[in-house]
């Protein structure tokens, strides 16, 4: 990684715990408009009277806006900074949190929901960046920091959500707009962040500004194949991700596991994400080639399919346990993002390009699992469905752990 501190002037220890703390704030806002609503969609699907083809709409969209609108974080960071972006991206998940808590009607609360998604999109590719920006020599402490939060974030809204909305009365209105207070207080961290470090930041941008002038310049990414095994990493672990929050509870009890117990095997496969989603950074930053950790994963996704296949009601504990193993897999694909370039402007760019087409391609995911299903009257095929992607996504996921790095393979090219 390309020691980026000599372009950076020195930062009390001060601001550079308030600094982690900013982007651990940031990163646990990156989830809960989600699974807030999703926790709260019957309630709110009865308030608007929408139908069901928009409630359809809904639960799909949020993988579609992180793929559209990523792409115009590293723009708008090249021009004003991460910093004052990312600042940007809560108060745009604030204000969409609590404007469409009063929407009237289904197209502004869309709407609203979209604004929110923005500021998740761009919350999430620059992530990445901040962290290689401000700490490149403790990559993997910080990066594990803020994944935690956003493991943390998901996991936590999803089970609290319904709880603290009958705690306040039941009104679901109110039961989505309590969410837009951790945005608040991340948003006025980051404001305090800004403003103490504004020197250092503007003197940041120059030095950067200047060492991309004497670097060989970063190539479009969709020609570059580490980026392309990164991005397609990523989609497959996130379309394995996204079918069990959808389905997991449903294929559990359908195979023949008690109702309550399936929710709280949800809640397994998703808790256990939590400590490793902080281990898997640091771990991954310590090897030059990640392709063991993506095996280590894999397998342990393999015997969970394996088992749910054949005994699913008598080891559904281990298979959840097993399946949130797997799920580690999101931390390590953003962990690369980092690893993979020598400069800020690289990961910037991989981080758009790898989590926009990651989104992508994870969208089919979980239509494909409820129309295998759907069509065949079995949940074997769609386990099945799940077993291929886990080992595509080991593949993929060694073939981006190696040790490359995205702008030598542009060098390569050009010379």
């Amino acid at each position: 990684m390309l020691d980026s501190s000599k372009s950076r002037p020195p930062v009390s220890r001060t601001f550079s715990v308030l600094l982690v703390i900013a982007i651990v704030l940031a990163a646990l806002n990156l989830r809960p408009a989600v699974t807030s609503l999703g926790a709260l969609l019957d309630p709110a699907i009865q308030g608007l009277q929408m139908n069901g083809f928009i409630a359809g709409i809904i639960t799909g969209v949020p993988p579609l806006c992180f793929a559209l609108l990523g792409p115009l974080a590293p723009k708008l960071a090249g021009k004003r900074g991460p910093e004052l972006v990312v600042m940007g991206a809560m108060g745009a998940i604030l204000v969409g949190i609590l404007l469409r808590s009063i929407a009237p009607e289904t197209w502004t609360f869309l709407l609203c929901t979209a604004l929110a998604l923005a500021g998740i999109a761009i919350g999430n590719v620059l992530m990445p960046v901040l962290v290689n920006r401000w700490f490149p020599h403790k990559l993997g402490l910080v990066t594990g920091a803020y994944t935690t939060s956003i493991s943390l974030g998901a996991a936590v809204v999803a089970g609290v959500a319904v709880p603290v909305n009958e705690a306040l009365g039941g009104n679901w209105r109110v039961g989505l707009a309590v969410w837009g207070i951790p945005a608040l207080v991340a948003l006025v961290v980051w404001l305090i962040v800004f403003l103490g470090l504004r020197s250092q930041i503007a003197a940041k941008n120059a030095g950067l500004k200047q060492e991309a002038s004497t670097q060989t310049p970063v190539g479009p990414m969709s020609k570059n194949a580490t980026a392309w095994w990164v991005a397609i990493f990523f989609g497959m672990q996130a379309s394995v991700a996204y079918i069990f929050m959808g389905w997991a509870p449903k294929i559990f009890t359908d195979l023949g596991v008690n109702p309550a117990s399936a929710g709280v095997l949800l809640a397994i496969i998703m808790g256990v994400g939590v400590p490793l989603a902080f281990v898997m950074p640091s771990l991954a930053s310590r090897f030059p080639h990640q392709g063991p950790l993506v095996i280590i994963n894999g397998v342990a996704g393999l015997i969970a399919i394996a088992g749910m296949l054949t005994i699913p009601v008598q080891g559904a504990y281990l298979w959840a346990v097993l399946l949130g193993v797997c799920g580690s897999n999101f931390p390590l694909a953003l962990t690369m993002i980092g690893l993979k370039s020598r400069t800020a402007a690289g990961v910037a760019k991989l981080s758009a390009f790898g989590q926009s087409v990651g989104y992508l391609l994870a969208i089919p995911g979980p239509f494909a699992v409820g129309a295998l299903h759907e069509v065949t009257q079995s949940w074997t095929p769609s386990i099945w469905l799940l077993g291929s992607l886990i080992v595509l996504q080991t593949i993929t996921g060694m073939m981006a752990g190696r040790p490359r790095y995205v702008e030598d393979e542009h060098r390569i090219e050009i010379h």
